[in-house]
């Protein structure tokens, strides 16, 4: 005992020294940026452009509704009068019902191409009467474009257009090829436009040095610990599936029923499923999220991050305790339909449930298969699983993602740079296999209650924020075309 007590004493101070070191090492992973290149905005008149691009109700086709086409063709029709250049110089393709391609050559074709994505259509706006400023009206007023789209994501391809316009004006000519590719159905799939793309891209036998898309945004105050303002750069997003629980009977009058109905046994099994959750994990694009901004942090929480081999069962814990963080460290299910009996006095002759499962990269629709069946435990339950699997975690040891860093620092100098996993889908999980470079990221500031707008009421975007992302995105491309 007494050897013991003398050994514990070495073994706490040796644990310390290895805690300390590691934290000393666990230093900033931003990069130094000379400062962007003077590029010329009209911001009033870009502000004027996409206000006009909100004025039309592009809202994608769905599950019994139709997509407006005149409204889709009436926003390419401005979009050819507002950007003449773009459409004068640049190779256009339509891609399905309402998607464009673009293709601007550049004076290397041996290079490997860049993409920059958005998407056209957009969301319904519920209860209309209730905005401050209609949701399709295109209003400009104090300060912000007001309407449905600013930030999700007719901003994002306004500020595309807007840099390449500018581009063309300067006579700029890009070493390597630039794609542009604009979807009009990625708020119900992207099937019929950001998947055509890249199927038409694949069989042309294309390889694409990177990729962004709509993403995270500079997040104001959205990461715990970090004052300065975090540019959320998404390097891989969670896969979605419909996961169908079905139990069948005979039925019969509720009058006289069994004792357990087939309600009574697709309950229990949820009940299960609740109860023994998917096992957190920190890894992917949240474990890389804290790598960077973890050395931007006091040197408790830096000791934390720095020693996840220690601390990981913690993080996990603590961010097990929101449904926002604990979404990026497990793959989750939520029940969202229920059926039964047609009638309350009648038994069901059969009993279903519905899960909405997001998938953590690493995952796959198998594993959440069999970790149904393992938790439900039931004969009398049938399971299905269908739906698309979670994207790879995109590499950070890329020039794509350097020039990506780069260009936001450049642009945006008091901003930290940092990858995460974006938990909704994007249109993006479709060229995963045209690149090992496919990034999200939106580069305008959002602090939480700009986050309740997208696809909430009052949607809009500052004046200054789309001059800004025009010249980030002006600034990327020369960045990584030259």
């Amino acid at each position: 005992m007494k050897r013991v007590l003398l050994v514990l004493p070495t073994l706490v101070l040796l644990l310390a020294g290895v805690l300390v070191v590691r934290t000393l090492r666990f230093t900033s992973r931003q990069v130094s940026a000379e400062p962007a290149e003077p590029f010329p905005v009209d911001a009033a008149a870009a502000a004027g452009r996409l206000a006009e691009a909100l004025r039309h109700r592009t809202i994608a086709a769905s599950d019994g509704m139709r997509a407006d086409d005149a409204a889709f063709q009436a926003l390419h029709a401005g979009l050819v009068t507002g950007f003449p250049r773009v459409h004068a110089q640049l190779e256009h393709e339509a891609v399905g019902a309402h998607a464009h391609l673009y293709t601007w050559k550049g004076t290397e074709p041996g290079l490997r191409p860049v993409l920059l994505m958005g998407h056209l259509d957009v969301v319904p706006a519920e209860a209309e009467a209730t905005w401050s400023h209609p949701p399709f009206g295109g209003v400009v007023a104090d300060g912000y474009i007001h309407g449905r789209g600013t930030l999700d994501d007719k901003g994002s391809v306004l500020a595309i257009l807007e840099a390449v316009e500018g581009l063309l004006a300067q006579d700029y000519r890009p070493r390597r090829t630039v794609l542009l590719a604009f979807g009009a159905d990625e708020e119900v799939g992207g099937h019929d436009g950001a998947a055509l793309v890249a199927q038409r891209l694949r069989e042309r036998g294309v390889r694409l040095e990177a990729v962004l898309d709509e993403g995270g945004p500079i997040g104001v105050g959205l990461v715990p610990g970090v004052t300065a303002p975090v540019a959320l750069v998404g390097v891989a997003e969670k896969g979605s599936a419909r996961v169908e629980l079905k139990v069948r009977s005979a039925g019969g009058h509720a009058s006289m029923p069994p004792r357990q109905t087939a309600a009574n046994v697709l309950a229990r099994a949820l009940v299960r499923l609740e109860e023994s959750p998917f096992e957190p994990e920190l890894r992917g694009g949240t474990r890389a999220l804290f790598e960077y901004v973890g050395p931007e942090m006091g040197f408790g929480m830096r000791l934390l991050f720095a020693n996840t081999w220690l601390f990981a069962p913690l993080i996990e814990r603590r961010m097990a305790g929101a449904p926002s963080t604990d979404a990026s460290i497990r793959t989750t299910t939520a029940a969202t339909m229920l059926e039964g009996s047609p009638k309350p006095n009648v038994l069901p002759a059969q009993a279903r449930a519905v899960l909405n499962v997001r998938l953590l990269p690493g995952d796959s629709l198998e594993d959440v298969r069999t970790h149904v069946r393992k938790v439900v435990d039931d004969t009398r339950v049938e399971v299905a699983a269908e739906g698309d699997e979670a994207s790879p975690v995109s590499s950070l040891d890329t020039e794509g993602w350097r020039q990506l860093q780069r260009s936001i620092r450049q642009e945006f100098p008091d901003v930290l740079v940092a990858p995460f996993l974006t938990v909704a889908a994007t249109d993006a999980r479709y060229f995963h296999s045209l690149s090992e470079s496919v990034y999200r990221f939106v580069p305008v500031r959002m602090n939480r209650e700009d986050l309740t707008r997208m696809h909430g009421r009052d949607e809009r975007l500052s004046v200054d924020e789309h001059a800004a992302a025009i010249r980030f995105y002006a600034q990327y491309l020369r960045n990584t075309t030259r």
